[in-house]
């Protein structure tokens, strides 16, 4: 076995796009015969991913590892913090829940026990991988956070390993931020630094080049890469991504079906939404306010972080007035699903301060806390003759345990447990099972019955798998990649080809 290499990708910021660069050097590596594998600390996010196991880490490590064709595991994300109030967050260590704490005592007393925590997930992987790509958090220089940083510059010290420094030219500023990063850096974490990746470029690449001359005799550091933008289709994963999914959103002209997928303040595994947007002739929205909503052919309830909290706010807004008015069908998933039932019991207080509060009563459900989280991959068949019967697949977050108290399962797991529940005219639907849309045989098929309500001709036509559009994706994604990155320098800066176990390029 080759010793173990690293490459790490930091940001000047957030949302600069390190996540994706991650996923298409890991096909990259991949493609060309590297035993790679997916690294990150510490993630914070709300869309979270599923190991085998029931692990739960940061979606972008999972799907970073599917690039990598590899299965995903909980060293690959040892921290992940999920944000659950104000200024608290969920703290999941080695995919388990460790404990839910405020900011300022994670900071201050529970960081140093982290430390350990990251490295028995790097001893492990070493023993498994000959190449991390590793993706930092954040910017490495947010001076007041430093001290406590668990996600950048530490961890390519403890690997010892390169980092390149990526930033968004959409934001702006885009010398300025390269530059006053590498100011606010230790001597020694700029020596760390050895190339620059500029990202979402839009134009012409001329109109940089003098930029880019200037920039590289400023910092005496190559810029590798300028990278256009791209529209990949690879799943996001923080608030800010779910921004651009909502720009994404758009009115379309010739759209024969509009769905509004109520924005909850507390969203969590907003991706469920994805394959909708990528199905022809739909318009989704986001809808924020009862005012808004307007008259869909489908409500979309997602999954919360805190849902007793989110349907509070969907009273407190009209929007829950507003939805049991409508004559669309609804559909809710996880903690949408609970908000359809009739009443929501929180006798612990695990979510909130509110013991009982009754939901939107449009399923015969009731939902009640508990301490213990549910984190699982699932499959089944669905059970209604309205759906066809069609074989499911996706997986399970969640810490409520719902009873139906009559009518309908929604579907059936292979275990023989049944989920979900279906209103007799299969208008309304619920399911704890993420990922539901990603089954494009029924989401297409499910459309199809709008349609045809509406009076409208169901779509026809050879539907793509979800791993087949994935895996195109990821063919996409790399050989952008290496037409706009200097591959080949990469490698050297990460050691040779030959460090790495292949032979000399």
């Amino acid at each position: 076995m080759t010793q173990l290499r690293a490459l790490m990708i930091q940001g000047t910021s957030s949302d600069a796009g390190k996540s994706l660069l991650c996923t298409g050097l890991c096909r990259i590596f991949q493609e060309d015969g590297v035993r790679v594998a997916p690294f990150k600390s510490q993630n914070m996010a709300l869309n979270s991913y599923i190991t085998r196991d029931g692990g739960e880490i940061g979606r972008a490590q999972g799907v970073q590892a599917e690039a990598c064709g590899v299965e995903a595991t909980v060293d690959m994300n040892p921290i992940l913090l999920k944000p659950k109030a104000e200024m608290s967050s969920e703290v999941i260590v080695h995919g388990k829940h460790f404990a839910d704490l405020d900011a300022y005592s994670y900071r201050n007393e529970y960081v140093p026990l982290m430390i350990p925590k990251i490295q028995e997930s790097i001893d492990r992987l070493a023993q498994q991988y000959d190449l991390l790509v590793v993706e930092g958090a954040g910017s490495p220089a947010e001076i007041n956070l430093k001290d406590r940083d668990i996600a950048n510059m530490r961890i390519a010290d403890m690997l010892d390993c390169p980092v390149l420094l990526v930033a968004d030219i959409e934001r702006g500023g885009v010398f300025a931020s390269l530059v006053g990063t590498l100011e606010l850096l230790e001597p020694h974490e700029r020596a760390r630094v050895k190339g620059f990746l500029i990202n979402k470029f839009r134009g012409r690449k001329e109109l940089l080049d003098s930029g880019l001359q200037w920039l590289e005799e400023r910092t005496g550091i190559p810029v590798l890469g300028v990278i256009p933008h791209f529209d990949h289709g690879i799943d996001p994963e923080d608030s800010l991504a779910l921004e651009t999914l909502r720009l994404k959103a758009r009115d379309r002209a010739d759209a024969d079906l509009d769905i509004a997928v109520i924005k909850l303040p507390r969203i969590s595994n907003f991706t469920d939404v994805a394959p909708l947007q990528e199905e022809p002739g739909v318009n989704v929205r986001f809808v924020s306010s009862a005012r808004a909503l307007g008259k869909p052919d489908l409500i979309l309830l997602p999954g919360s972080k805190n849902t007793v909290d989110d349907l509070l706010w969907l009273q407190q807004t009209g929007l829950a007035e507003a939805i049991l008015a409508r004559q669309a069908a609804v559909v809710g998933i996880c903690g949408g699903f609970q908000m359809l039932g009739d009443v929501l019991h929180d006798p612990d207080g695990v979510e909130s301060v509110h013991p009982q509060v009754a939901g939107l009563g449009l399923l015969p459900l009731e939902t009640t806390f508990l301490a213990e989280k549910k984190t699982v991959r699932n499959r089944g068949r669905l059970l209604a003759a309205s759906f066809q019967e069609h074989e499911v697949e996706g997986y399970e977050i969640h810490l409520g345990r719902t009873e139906r108290r009559a009518g309908s399962a929604f579907l059936q797991f292979e275990s023989g447990e049944e989920d979900g529940a279906v209103s007799a005219d299969g208008r309304v639907f619920g399911t704890y099972l993420h990922g539901l849309f990603q089954n494009r045989a029924f989401t297409r098929d499910f459309l199809n019955s709008l349609r045809v309500q509406k009076g409208f001709a169901p779509l026809t036509g050879e539907i793509e798998t979800e791993s087949e559009r994935r895996e195109k994706s990821y063919a996409a994604l790399a050989a952008h990649l290496r037409r706009h990155v200097d591959v080949e320098r990469m490698y050297r800066i990460i050691g040779g080809t030959a460090c790495l176990g292949l032979s000399e390029r």
